[in-house]
């Protein structure tokens, strides 16, 4: 049997009374992506940290190829690259001193270093660029530099944390695609991210946690067949009349689901669209409700999110302590 590049076992972790991780249990398989979607302060970081020895469980333990978190923690530290929420480089040197930078930190062969990192700036797209200032670059290209940063080492395991927060949809994409290659070529990525977009297009396998536990485990399109392959959305102009039209339909169509409410929309997963919308119309139209808009799409994993948690990833409360190294 094959092992499991990243084996996590009853993971949790306190700082204080708050419950940062509570009994967190996944494995990653070698050469995929593997997406761990939460809202702010779900515990995303705080795994991260922790499989990367930044921090120690409480309880619990994690193995990275075979070697413990804690007992080996110097191996575990050869085998992994990290691009963090923030980029670790330094404004004031260029692309390429970074790099170089990196190599000589990481304790790379002296004679790969000058070759590895202009090998990362062209792959990366920022060869043209590679001698200027990191503080010219945009916050597409300093993100990139970062993951090449985190690649230098050439490392089997990569662990991006939220890599896309704040990229324009361009410099999002064109990550993507390095994430894609990266795979491709054998590397095996732990991805955390609250753009659900990004772990659909990206994560073979999803972990979804929130307030610090695992409320679901399974492929993206596994999760999104349990929950319906469409959803019937319906504006009906105010939250009263939601309320109101939700209740037409829980109390008259006998449904397996309840219809959600958020605000004015009206949220319903369901395998039969089309025929379901036309009954759903007719009793609205019954009871004197007329929707503004309908739309029938194909569920995604916002939608998952949503029936497991109650709500969507950006309106999660709260973020992890200071000790934590701040919000995810």
């Amino acid at each position: 049997m094959e092992r499991a590049a990243i084996n996590v076992v009853g993971l949790s972790k306190r700082f204080g009374s708050l419950v940062a991780l509570d009994r967190v249990t996944f494995e990653v398989r070698p050469g995929e992506v593997f997406g761990l979607l939460g809202p702010n302060g779900a515990g995303k970081t705080t795994v991260i940290r922790i499989l990367t020895t930044i921090l120690h469980p409480s309880a619990g333990r994690a193995e990275v190829l075979g070697h413990d978190v804690v007992r080996e923690a110097s191996a575990v530290r050869r085998l992994i690259g990290l691009a963090g929420q923030y980029a670790a480089v330094d404004p004031n040197l260029t692309g390429r001193e970074n790099l170089r930078l990196i190599g000589r930190l990481s304790q790379s062969a002296r004679a790969r270093i000058r070759p590895r990192a202009s090998a990362l700036l062209d792959r990366f797209d920022l060869a043209a660029a590679a001698d200027r200032p990191v503080r010219t670059y945009s916050g597409g290209m300093r993100r990139r530099l970062d993951v090449a940063a985190a690649l230098v080492a050439q490392p089997p395991i990569l662990f991006l944390d939220e890599p896309t927060t704040g990229l324009d949809p361009q410099s999002r994409n064109a990550l993507w695609a390095l994430i894609r290659e990266l795979v491709r070529e054998g590397t095996t990525v732990l991805l955390t991210t609250q753009y659900l977009e990004e772990a659909d297009q990206l994560a073979e396998r999803v972990v979804v946690v929130d307030e610090g536990r695992v409320i679901a485990d399974d492929t993206p399109a596994a999760l999104k067949a349990h929950l319906g392959n469409t959803v019937i959305e319906l504006d009906m102009g105010d939250q009263q009349h939601a309320a109101r039209a939700a209740k037409t339909i829980d109390g008259r169509l006998g449904l397996a689901e309840a219809a959600e409410v958020e605000g004015a929309r009206l949220r319903l997963p369901c395998r039969d669209a089309f025929g379901l919308l036309r009954d759903i119309l007719n009793l609205l139209e019954a009871d004197g409700l007329v929707p503004r808009t309908v739309a029938v799409r194909e569920s995604s994993l916002d939608d998952v999110f949503l029936a497991l948690t109650g709500h969507r990833t950006w309106t999660g409360s709260g973020t992890e302590p200071a000790t934590a190294g701040g919000s995810e």
